[in-house]
């Protein structure tokens, strides 16, 4: 059976990369995109890597373009999903790119975000561990999926397997982590122009601000975390177009041996196609992960401060949100989970 396919925000970095990926899908039929302000316009004129995808044109994005397909992904910016949320509810699935329906306290939405809180779907992290199994369970044959955010996703996978095994206390997480700009979108800001941030490394949303914390706390109560989840999250821009180093860190519970710690990870994803846990004493690079649907984890268990330290690398674009969004599409259309989706990298 193939598939046809809307996707919104389709002249942005998400829906590019979203379209990148379904592109090479043999299932799927990539029948419609959509813009706000540059509808009317060829997709190849804004993005221009896509050759095969040369004959689009960018449609308004109404309920009336997008409705009548078998799939719509919806690649907009926080607070602009939700409304199509209703004129979509005939279509068979719909995936939502955007945070609009990520978090299931109405608090926490109004905390962070603010405006329409809109109903939780079904998270789009498969690998995440959530009640002694995985979120990937959550995902088969699911009609609404909320793609996570990148940073969000990133720090989960790193810390929910300690937190799963009751090897790490949650209450005292602290997590600082490199970030390349496209994962603020494509939208002209002064702070993101190249003699803005070549040659230097910009820390932003400091001080508990950043929106993807209470979605990190989600992910971790889901994950089993018995005490309170408090961290503490510093994001730092830096002048890479792509890619997040996470540094997490978190104290070790009484009583867990080296072994222990170790075999948490492992045993969480062993058998995981794309997230995957080096051996001890390596750690990645973002440049190993880069258009690549994998992520990659370094575990470190330093004794001295009491802490185990997890260094993840993802493509923020990839891994961190087409790839999931394109990988739980996968799981809830039962088609293999790696079709269109890699682990192999691009280098130098």
């Amino acid at each position: 059976m193939t598939y046809s396919v809307a996707v919104s925000g389709a002249s942005g970095y998400a829906g590019g990369e979203i379209l990148r990926l379904l592109a090479a899908h043999p299932d799927i039929e990539i029948r419609t995109v959509t813009a706000h302000a540059n509808a009317g316009q060829p997709l190849i004129a804004h993005q221009p890597h896509l050759r095969s995808l040369a004959h689009l044109t960018l449609q308004e994005t109404t309920p009336e373009v997008l409705a009548g397909h078998d799939i719509v992904v919806l690649a907009l910016p926080h607070g602009q999903s939700g409304q199509y949320t209703e004129a979509l509810r005939d279509t068979p699935l719909v995936i939502d790119a955007g945070a609009d329906h990520r978090l299931t306290s109405s608090a926490a939405w109004d905390a962070f975000y603010g405006g329409e809180f809109h109903d939780p779907w079904t998270y789009g992290v498969p690998e995440l561990p959530v009640d002694g199994g995985k979120q990937r369970t959550r995902l088969v044959g699911a009609t609404r999926i909320a793609a996570p955010g990148c940073n969000a996703s990133t720090v989960s996978l790193s810390l929910a397997p300690g937190v799963a095994a009751g090897v790490v206390d949650p209450s005292d997480i602290v997590t600082v982590l490199a970030v390349g700009p496209s994962g603020a979108g494509k939208s002209l800001k002064t702070n993101l122009l190249a003699g803005e941030i070549l040659g230097t490394a910009n820390p932003y949303a400091v001080g508990g601000s950043h929106r993807h914390i209470p979605e990190i706390r989600q992910a971790l109560v889901g994950a089993g975390a018995a005490d309170e989840v408090r961290i503490s999250f510093t994001p730092v821009l830096v002048p890479m177009a792509r890619g997040i180093l996470a540094t997490s860190t978190a104290p070790i519970a009484e009583g867990a041996s080296d072994a222990d710690i170790r075999a948490a990870w492992e045993h969480a994803y062993a058998d995981e196609t794309f997230v995957q846990l080096l051996p001890e004493g390596q750690f990645p690079r973002t440049a190993d992960v880069l258009g690549a649907n994998t992520a990659l984890l370094g575990l470190a268990i330093d004794r001295a401060a009491g802490r185990v330290v997890v260094v993840a690398a993802v493509d923020n674009l990839v891994k961190g949100t087409a790839g999931a969004a394109v990988q739980s599409m996968n799981i809830a259309l039962g088609l293999p989970e790696d079709r269109a989706l890699t682990v192999n990298g691009v280098a130098p």
